[in-house]
Formats: C-alpha cells, sequence, structure tokens
C-alpha cells in the first residue's frame, strides 16, 4: 500500500474550515483514548477505523492506576471495571523475588495496584463514552499529505479528507509511522504467550493476586479479574518459540504442559478454561523511536511503542497518550501551526521517555528470563532469588513510575471556557 509523500509548506494556505474535525486513524485503546481526551479539551475529532467494526486483538488485559485515572478524567465508566490485584514475581516453588508495593492511597483512590480484566470490557467501556458519530468504520487511509496548514488523506474509495491534526494510532503496522519516519523491521522477541481465563471457581488460586511465576525457561502466571460483575481468573503461559513455526494445534494442551513446572493452581485454572477462551500471541515489537511528531502528524500507542506484554503496560500506555495529547492541546487553536508543533513537541518531551523505557525493560526481562544461555540459568535464578535485584528493578522502580505518572498527569484536561 503506497502511502503519499509529505510535502511540508510553510508557505501554503490553510484550507481547511473550523468544521473539520481533528482525524485519529485507528479505534484501539489509542485511538479512543485520544479521540475522547481531545474531546474533552473542547476539540471536534472523529475516529477512523479501516475494519467494519473496532474490535479487541486479545482476550485478557491488565492495567495499572494511571490509565484508570485517564480513563475517569476523560470520561469513561471505570466503576467495578475489573479486579483489583496486588502483584509479586515468583519462582517457581512460590518464594518471592519482587513485591510491587503500590502506595495504600493510590491503591484505595483506583481500585488497587492492578487492574485485572478482559479487553472486551474495556473496549465496551470506551465505545459506550464515544459520543454518537466519532467513530466511523471501513475508511482505509492510503495517503497523506502535510501542506503546513493541514493534513490531507486520501481514502481506498478514492476520497478526501482535511484535517488540522492528524494522530496515528493505527497499530504496530502503523502507515502514519511509516510515513513519517519510513519502513522499520519489526524486532522479534521470539517469544509466545498462550492465555486464557475462566469464570469457574479455583479455591486453590489466590484470590486479589497477580502471580508472575518463572522457572528457568517459562513464565507461567495467573491474576484475578471481573467482568460484568462476575468474578474470575485469567492466565497465561510465556515461553521461548520459533516465530515462523506454526502454531501450536491444542494451545490449551500446549499451556498446560508448559505449566507442569508450577503444577496448580495454574494447571488447574488451565484445566478450567474451555477452548474457546484461549488465544496465542507471537510477540513483537519495533525499537523505540527518538521522535513520534512532525508538522501536524503525530503517533500514540502501539504505532509509537509497540511492546512486550512482559510491561503488562501496551494499553495503559496507549490510554495516557491519548490522555495527555488532549491535556497539551487544550485551549490551543488548531489554526495556529506554531502552537501545534509546539504542543506535539512537548508531547514527546513527555512521553518519548517513559514509554521508551518500558519497552526496553520489556524487551531485556524477555532476554533474561527466556533466553539466557542453559549454564548460566542456575546462576541467574540465584540472583534472583538470593538478591534485592528484581525488587529494585520491579518492586520499587515501577511503584516510583507509576506515582511520578499519576503527578504528572495533573487534575485533568482543562477545556476552554
Amino acid at each position: 500500500m503506497a502511502v503519499v509523500p509529505s510535502r511540508f509548506d510553510e508557505e501554503s494556505p490553510m484550507t481547511h474550515t473550523p468544521q473539520d474535525p481533528i482525524v485519529v486513524l485507528g479505534g484501539g485503546p489509542a485511538g479512543m483514548a485520544s479521540a475522547l481526551a481531545l474531546r474533552t479539551a473542547g476539540h471536534d475529532v472523529v475516529i477512523l477505523e479501516r475494519y467494519r467494526e473496532a474490535r479487541p486483538a486479545g482476550n485478557i488485559l491488565n492495567l495499572w492506576p494511571p490509565p484508570i485515572k485517564a480513563l475517569g478524567l476523560m470520561g469513561v465508566d471505570t466503576t467495578d471495571l475489573g479486579a483489583p490485584c496486588h502483584s509479586t514475581f515468583r519462582n517457581a516453588r512460590g518464594d518471592i523475588r519482587a513485591d510491587v508495593q503500590i502506595p495504600d492511597d493510590v491503591v484505595t483512590a483506583y481500585g488497587g495496584g492492578f487492574i485485572g480484566m478482559l479487553r472486551p470490557d474495556l473496549y465496551r467501556r470506551m465505545l459506550a463514552a464515544l459520543p454518537d458519530g466519532m467513530l466511523q468504520t471501513n475508511q482505509e487511509v492510503v495517503g497523506i499529505r502535510d501542506t503546513g496548514g493541514e493534513v490531507v488523506l486520501t481514502l481506498k474509495d478514492g476520497t478526501m479528507r482535511r484535517t488540522p491534526l492528524l494522530i496515528g494510532a493505527d497499530g504496530i503496522d502503523s502507515i502514519v509511522r511509516t510515513h513519517l519516519w519510513g519502513v522499520s523491521p519489526k524486532r522479534e522477541h521470539r517469544l509466545q504467550i498462550i492465555g486464557g481465563y475462566t469464570f469457574d471457581d479455583v479455591p486453590a488460586a489466590e484470590k486479589g493476586e497477580a502471580i508472575i511465576a518463572h522457572t528457568r525457561t517459562v513464565q507461567g502466571s495467573y491474576t484475578s479479574i471481573r467482568s460484568d460483575g462476575r468474578d474470575g481468573f485469567q492466565w497465561w503461559v510465556l515461553e521461548a518459540c520459533d516465530p515462523d513455526a506454526p502454531a501450536p494445534a491444542d494451545l490449551r494442551g500446549h499451556a498446560r504442559r508448559g505449566a507442569r513446572g508450577f503444577g496448580a493452581p495454574l494447571t488447574t485454572l488451565i484445566d478450567h478454561t474451555t477452548d474457546d477462551h484461549v488465544q496465542r500471541w507471537v510477540i513483537r515489537d519495533r525499537k523505540p523511536l527518538k521522535a513520534w511528531s512532525r508538522g501536524r502528524i503525530t503517533l500514540a500507542g502501539d504505532a509509537a511503542h509497540a511492546t512486550s506484554p512482559y510491561a503488562a503496560y501496551g494499553a495503559g500506555m496507549s490510554i495516557g497518550d491519548g490522555y495527555f495529547l488532549g491535556k497539551l492541546l487544550a485551549g490551543v487553536d488548531l489554526h495556529d501551526t506554531a502552537a501545534v508543533t509546539a504542543a506535539l513537541t512537548e508531547y514527546d518531551r513527555i512521553r518519548i521517555p517513559h514509554t521508551t523505557m518500558q519497552v526496553q525493560q520489556a524487551y531485556i526481562l524477555g532476554k533474561v528470563f527466556h533466553h539466557a544461555p542453559a549454564v548460566l540459568r542456575p546462576l541467574r535464578d540465584a540472583v534472583m532469588d538470593h538478591t534485592s535485584m528484581l525488587q529494585k528493578q520491579i518492586g520499587e522502580r515501577s511503584p516510583r513510575e507509576i506515582d511520578a505518572q499519576l503527578d504528572e498527569m495533573g487534575a485533568g484536561i482543562t477545556a476552554p471556557a
């Protein structure tokens, strides 16, 4: 699919009218969050989704307090959205290697330190918050041109759309990212996740906990979830794989074999999961960019910072991107190119260091836990079991990052009077 090259001309006349809305490309969490936040900031926004509906890619999900705060401040109902959990990293015997110590006031304010939920539930809540007409489906963009005073989009059906600002929230295969920064290869983690969920009662499973455990080669994890008033559990098994090999024919059976090193309750949760509640993902990302924005175009979500689930923060960071776009563009005259580009420059300054750190940490953790040479694994595990390294990196650093994000978000998005 060709993308029309950019022609950025500061002298180009501004041809868009006040009725031209901001265009957000992509109807996932990043796109919906961007649209909701910008609407809260007083701007007219439309989401263009290439498929016939906005649909979740995956079944299980976790959110930290910053995205929960952001969702509430942009008008999404977060009441009873998921199950609050306390998080620990453990070895296969259940010994704690790192305890993620979220401050009590944060846990109280946002319904938990770590929220376990189903991805479709988040979509439903966000879709319910969108005003009628904001989400437009079957809208595939094939051409992008930034004239300086506006962005002109060409759709697959040949129609043209003009916008004062384009936000590329169109996923890891973003055409907006390619348009801005060229083609970059995906980075193979050579890892796969098989995950599922059940609402069966499994008494041995710890309620209100997010347990991330490791054998020498496999991560086996589960958390509480809550969905439509029902309590249950999600689980996942993460291991090295050949990304070019066919998927296992029996996903649930393969996951159970991978979970044998942990035993119950993880194997019991897998046994209680039906095949239609199990999915597989091959983990890939792209190396972080040094800039997201150029002219009147920027990126959000996986288009900007696709990340491994080891961060447990992909959707959360995407929601945060949208929130800060709304906050920084509140009160900005979209006719003023200098003001728009200044806001996007500040957006890059705030978001890129935070998301880059999360992406790189997730990549490194995957290497450490799943690709260490066999001869080094006993030494690695001894360090994890008998030093404070993981506690400092995960148990203490992550809560500091969460606190910093909450502080940086402030009290909300202020729309102009």
